[in-house]
């Protein structure tokens, strides 16, 4: 199965991205923008840093400057370019397995589009010569945790107890310290030296009775993770049960005042019913999300998936947070969390005010793509 764009990026198995593939989807990237630099991150597989060279490579072949911000979660790389009006790509397969990896590009306006993947396809082949760029290194997890300290308040969390599922997360240790600065009492939990593919929209059984185990032996308030690239949040309540991420959406949406919301057509359709001024369904996929989302440019419009992965569209919080229209996981994590404190509530009594609407996830592996693809 040869490497190809799916609902948020390019993904393949490892074995089939070499060194020279990748380079070349590289290369027919820098095609679409024009740069000086390119950030360049990456997830905690095994086989990242060997691909990330492979991108750097690329992108100093093209005569522009790499900046190497290493291991990241994907939100932090795609804030910090759209910062200094950089590209972007990271390097991550997201959560699906190990032997599987991927990259996902970005503009200086934020995620590629579904047209800007089919650019992409039309430019492989590309060739650059120049080969004057320069490598350089860049700090970027600092100005992240700023980004939603300074939004909620040294004290949001104050009380509170929070457990930190960390497995492989690239956000593993950033969101413990997160945690810290807004005044709860982080507990790190699980972490693995190993990938673990994390699935935020479909928790397996083992991982849920994990959960529900550590919040009764820690007394946890909650417990936060993301998937292996940290754009998809998971929450836990005091139990020890899993809050979907289109839950988590609109509990976000509510807090940050949102007037429009796009989201995807297998969301929860709670968020019709909770009193956003218009709603809009999409295809399947942050890039559609992002195209409806561009239909309410200049207004307070907000997207979200059922994975959790939150996009937002305006300056909000006092214009502390600005806009990042690609999808967080911090957000969705931090809002509810910081809703609940500020109510004096239980995260699970704010779930329990919504509609009560119910759905349900998982999912099948290993479904060739030409098969999976006659369903769509």
């Amino acid at each position: 199965m040869a490497p190809a764009f799916g609902t948020s990026g390019l993904r393949g198995l490892v074995s089939d991205l070499t060194d020279e593939l990748v380079r070349d989807y590289v290369r027919a990237f820098l095609t679409t923008v024009t740069v000086t630099a390119v950030y360049v991150g990456r997830d905690l597989r095994e086989s990242s840093p060997r691909i990330s060279q492979a991108v750097i490579s690329a992108v100093r072949e093209a005569g522009l400057i790499a900046v190497d911000c290493r291991a990241v979660p994907t939100p932090a790389l795609a804030c910090a370019s759209l910062q200094n009006q950089a590209a972007a790509i990271m390097v991550t397969g997201s959560h699906i397995p190990a032997d599987r990896n991927g990259l996902k590009f970005y503009t200086p306006l934020g995620e590629i589009t579904k047209r800007d993947e089919a650019t992409i396809n039309a430019a492989l082949g590309a060739v650059f010569v120049a080969d004057d760029g320069r490598v350089e290194a860049a700090e970027v997890l600092g100005s992240f945790a700023k980004r939603y300290v300074d939004a909620f308040g040294a004290n949001a969390l104050k009380g509170l107890r929070v457990g930190v599922y960390q497995h492989s997360s690239v956000a593993r240790d950033l969101l413990v310290d997160v945690i810290a600065q807004l005044g709860a009492i982080a507990v790190p939990l699980g972490r693995s030296e190993n990938f673990v593919p994390v699935d935020t929209e479909a928790v397996d059984p083992d991982t849920r009775q994990l959960l529900a185990q550590w919040c009764q032996d820690h007394e946890l308030d909650a417990i936060v993770s993301t998937d292996g690239d940290a754009d998809r949040p998971m929450v836990a309540d005091a139990t020890g049960q899993v809050i979907a991420g289109d839950v988590l959406g609109v509990l976000t949406a509510l807090d940050l005042g949102a007037e429009a919301v796009v989201t995807p057509i297998n969301a929860n359709s709670m968020v019709e019913k909770v009193g956003f001024a218009e709603v809009r369904f999409t295809r399947i996929g942050s890039p559609y999300v992002i195209a409806g989302m561009d239909e309410y440019r200049g207004r307070q419009v907000v997207g979200f998936e059922p994975n959790g992965g939150f996009l937002l569209g305006f300056d909000a919080y006092g214009g502390a947070t600005k806009a990042l229209p690609t999808r967080d996981c911090m957000l969705p994590i931090l809002a509810p969390l910081c809703m609940a404190a500020r109510r004096g509530v239980k995260i699970a009594e704010l779930v329990a005010e919504l509609p009560q609407i119910f759905t349900a996830a998982d999912r099948l592996k290993d479904i060739p793509t030409p098969q999976s693809k006659a369903f769509t």
